[in-house]
């Protein structure tokens, strides 16, 4: 399992629009081989941050089948515009440590 990892710093009059894009947005990352979850969660500190995490079944997923298909053009065309600075992309292997969920 391959877990990435991405901090969107949205503009900050535009967190609205970009809640309601990426909600759509979810359905086209969802629907792609290799994909297991995905969570998006808005800082408290600085409510335009986002943290952005998505779990994939092996690395290429992400990297070959999601980024070189149709559908993550449509995902970039939805998405890409409310960033600023554009966002780095990180991708994590199985945890090292892990407790149980409570």
């Amino acid at each position: 399992m391959i877990l990435e990892h991405a901090l969107l710093n949205v503009l900050p009059t535009r967190t609205k629009e970009f809640e309601a894009a990426f909600a759509q947005a979810s359905s086209i990352i969802s629907e792609m081989p290799g994909f297991v979850s995905l969570r998006l969660s808005r800082g408290i500190e600085s409510p335009d941050v986002y943290l952005l995490l998505v779990e994939w079944e092996r690395l290429e997923d992400h990297t070959e089948g999601f980024r070189r298909s149709n559908e993550y053009q449509q995902w970039k065309k939805l998405l890409h515009h409310f960033y600023a600075p554009f966002p780095v992309v990180e991708h994590f292997a199985t945890p090292v440590v892990e407790t149980p969920e409570a």
